[in-house]
């Protein structure tokens, strides 16, 4: 298996992980077969099992702070593209949630209100089209919960296609991408952008994605 690598300096590695593939278990030690790097690689963030996408790297404890640092007072920003089901009532929007985390289950939920073990949930989205009742969207996080965009867009009753655990009965994988993530060199300070867009095969392959994200802002 051969990681895409979209840029790597002596404090960061920008790169692509594939479906399938664990983000902190399996992807750090990956990236070392390939690169034949000798240090370790910092994970600052996750991305679940069965998503793809474009994921940051640190390579020292100074780069790993600094951009948890840009992580926790989000100012690293990190954009997905989704295929849903149905569409929402508005083109564009902010969803807000409580979101409890069941650990044993693996499984996050919307409830009502504040309570031990309850975290807020925090997203924006844009609709970029619609074909056969499916909708792409592009999101923008600003908290990082588990299973955040698949729970919220479930809970209003448009699950991620493909996504069996939150509603998605489609016999596919899941429809959802890490297409942006743009943050402040951890030395330099010099703002990165780092993207990419999802395989050319259905759904993705509905939509003119890259024409339509040229066309709109998050």
């Amino acid at each position: 298996m051969t990681i895409e690598i979209l840029l790597e300096d002596a404090f960061l590695i920008a790169c692509l992980k594939p479906a399938g593939v664990l983000s902190e278990q399996q992807m750090p030690a990956l990236l070392k077969e390939q690169t034949g790097y000798a240090g370790e690689y910092f994970v600052l963030h996750r991305l679940d099992r069965e998503v793809s996408g474009v994921m940051l790297f640190a390579k020292s404890k100074f780069a790993a702070a600094a951009l948890s640092a840009q992580i926790a007072d989000r100012k690293l920003q990190k954009e997905y593209l989704a295929v849903v089901h149905g569409a929402p009532a508005q083109n564009t929007g902010v969803l807000e949630d409580f979101l409890f985390k069941d650990s044993k289950r693996n499984k996050s939920f919307v409830v009502k209100r504040q309570r031990k073990g309850v975290k807020a949930a925090a997203l924006s989205y844009v609709v970029l089209g619609q074909k056969q009742d499916l909708s792409l969207v592009k999101i923008r996080l600003h908290t990082g919960r588990t299973h955040q965009i698949r729970v919220q867009f479930s809970a209003r009753q448009m699950p991620l296609y493909g996504d069996k655990k939150y509603g998605g009965h489609d016999n596919a994988p899941i429809a959802l991408f890490s297409h942006k993530i743009v943050c402040a060199h951890p030395k330099t300070g010099e703002m990165l952008s780092f993207h990419a867009l999802p395989p050319a095969v259905f759904p993705w392959d509905l939509f003119d994605i890259k024409e339509s994200i040229n066309n709109e802002t998050c």
